[in-house]
Parts: C-alpha cells; sequence; structure tokens
C-alpha cells in the first residue's frame, strides 16, 4: 500500500511531465512541487526512472484488475488508450525520452496479460499444446504491442479506437480459425 508521501510525489511527477518534457524534469522540481525533501524522494525512488517504472507498474495492474477475464479483446486495448489519452502529454514526454523502454514494458506486460486471458476465454476447455498456446499469444501480443506503439510514435492523433473496433471485425474468426488448427483431439 502506497503512503500519502508517496502517492503525493508521484502526482507531483506526473503534474510536471504534463508541463514539460521528462528531459527537463529534476528531483529538485519534484520535491520543490510536492513541498518534502529530497531525502524524502530518495527514501522511496532511488531515481526518476524507477519513479517512472513504479508509475507504469501501477497502471498495468489496474488494467489487469480492471480485467479479471477478458471476453473481447477490443475493451482490454480501449482501456490501454483511455489510460494513455487521460495522461496523454505525459505519455508522450516519457514514451519520446530516453526511458521509452519503461513505458514499453508496461505496454507488453499489459498486452501479454490481455491476450494471455482471451486465448483462455476462447480456448473455452479446448485444449492445445502449451507451444502452439505460446505462438498463437505471441502472435497476437506483438499485433496489439505494434498497433498500440505506431499509435504513440504519431502522437496519439489518430482514432485508435475505431481502428481496433474495425480490426477486430475484419479478424473474426481468425482467432478460433488457429485454435482449430492446433486442437488436441
Amino acid at each position: 500500500m502506497a503512503t500519502f508521501t508517496k502517492i503525493a510525489l508521484k502526482k507531483s511527477f506526473i503534474k510536471l511531465l504534463d508541463e514539460r518534457p521528462l528531459s527537463q524534469i529534476t528531483v529538485k522540481d519534484i520535491v520543490n512541487e510536492c513541498g518534502v525533501n529530497r531525502n524524502t524522494f530518495y527514501y522511496y525512488f532511488e531515481d526518476i526512472p524507477t519513479l517512472i517504472e513504479d508509475i507504469v507498474t501501477e497502471d498495468a495492474e489496474k488494467i489487469i484488475q480492471q480485467y479479471p477475464t477478458v471476453e473481447k479483446i477490443e475493451d482490454c486495448l480501449n482501456a490501454i488508450v483511455e489510460n494513455a489519452l487521460l495522461k496523454k502529454r505525459a505519455v508522450l514526454h516519457i514514451y519520446n525520452s530516453v526511458n521509452r523502454e519503461i513505458y514499453e514494458q508496461y505496454l507488453w506486460k499489459v498486452c501479454d496479460y490481455v491476450i494471455g486471458s482471451y486465448l483462455i476465454t476462447i480456448l473455452n476447455g479446448r485444449k492445445i499444446s502449451e507451444s502452439d498456446f505460446n505462438v498463437i499469444k505471441r502472435y497476437f501480443e506483438s499485433v496489439g504491442f505494434g498497433m498500440i506503439s505506431a499509435w504513440l510514435t504519431t502522437g496519439m492523433t489518430s482514432d485508435i479506437q475505431t481502428f481496433f473496433s474495425r480490426i477486430c471485425e475484419i479478424k473474426s474468426g481468425m482467432l478460433e480459425e488457429m485454435i482449430s488448427r492446433c486442437e488436441i483431439k
């Protein structure tokens, strides 16, 4: 459970990140915004990348908790998008920084969970080998990760939710066909 001070440091950082690029934010800026001293920051976080990792991990966990099972993949992809849009400038400042990898790890973690849960739901008791499960899962994770990464790279300018909806319509039945080709009888 996060303490009040740790939460306040995160909020101060997000506020600053919404105002300016990550490269222009220092620990001093964060503690001044929060009204605490430097030692307090270092009590909770090793450095700014550790703070970013904590924030994006928390966001990933929220999405995972929000969808304990996944029946419609577009719902989860939309949850990722909506979360990013709530903090658009902050997300873009992280994504377009030297700390992009931290955000990409978050995105991959959420895609991994969403696709894995969705596959389990779609299997609905049918059996496929673990190897085939992992191949199918990796394929769809990569597609989801790639679509969201492309959207982030373009500055979140397109209507990705409509795009997701249309892709899901077009690919309807594709996963079921893949499963039937791998099904253990």
